[in-house]
């Protein structure tokens, strides 16, 4: 049986838009290392390692070209748009994923793949001068959760430009910064970390479904269901190319 690899767009059904990702269905286990050495060698923001524990049930890990990482939603909806796709898994039935994050449901729905991720929610926090000195807008409201900043600017525009201090953040006890505005088109804007921005905004709006779009070069769109404990997280996915890869390295 052949080892392939897919080169996904997640969250996007266009060439040149959406969160690129490698997925790599393997026939058996390869020890960590190598995988850390294959994503470094694919250098994509993630690559998807699946592995098939039974039916329908597959264990997925996530690397990035320099580390593993816990969870990837874009990685998630790669991963399971393939196992669709080839007709490994018939459209009708859901997907368990088993993760370092615990076990991730994914089911295929009307508008895309539907995948449901434990909320975390964030709590208000003040605007202090060193908050305010990592980013070169205003901003409006800030708040944190389990590893990240979430700061509120005025619009889009602002966001599109923002250039983050990311030297000062290094400093800081969080791992992330996390910078999201309204919409005109879109219930909001931002660039990932959507299990802490559906409470947010589902406050802020006083709804519990969000259209939200990632504000980045590539950019990309998602629907959000905000059920408290559970975030549902929709999108599309498009295959680029599929290939074969060489045995001999794993």
């Amino acid at each position: 049986m052949s080892t392939y690899l897919y080169r996904v767009n997640a969250f996007s059904q266009e060439l040149t838009s959406g969160n690129p990702a490698y997925v790599i269905q393997l026939t058996s286990p390869i020890q960590e290392k190598d995988m850390q050495r294959i994503a470094k060698e694919l250098n994509l923001p993630i690559t998807a390692f699946l592995l098939e524990q039974q039916c329908n049930i597959y264990e997925l890990r996530w690397f990035t070209p320099s580390e593993e990482i816990k969870l990837c939603g874009h990685g998630t909806l790669a991963a399971a748009h393939i196992l669709w796709e080839e007709g490994v898994i018939e459209v009708q039935h859901p997907i368990t994923f088993t993760t370092k994050s615990g076990h991730l449901k994914v089911e295929k729905v009307k508008q895309g793949i539907q995948l449901a991720f434990s909320t975390d929610a964030p709590i208000p926090i003040d605007i202090t001068p060193t908050l305010q000195q990592l980013v070169s807008v205003p901003i409006l409201k800030a708040a944190q959760n389990s590893d990240r900043y979430i700061i509120e600017i005025a619009d889009e525009e602002s966001l599109k430009g923002l250039v983050p201090n990311l030297d000062l953040l290094s400093t800081l006890p969080v791992t992330g910064l996390v910078v999201t505005s309204p919409s005109t088109k879109y219930d909001f804007v931002t660039g990932s970390a959507h299990c802490g921005l559906a409470p947010y905004w589902s406050q802020r709006l006083n709804k519990k479904q969000l259209y939200a779009f990632q504000s980045s070069e590539r950019g990309g769109e998602l629907f959000i269901d905000y059920q408290d404990d559970l975030t549902y997280i929709t999108g599309k996915a498009i295959t680029i190319y599929k290939s074969r890869f060489n045995e001999l390295l794993l």
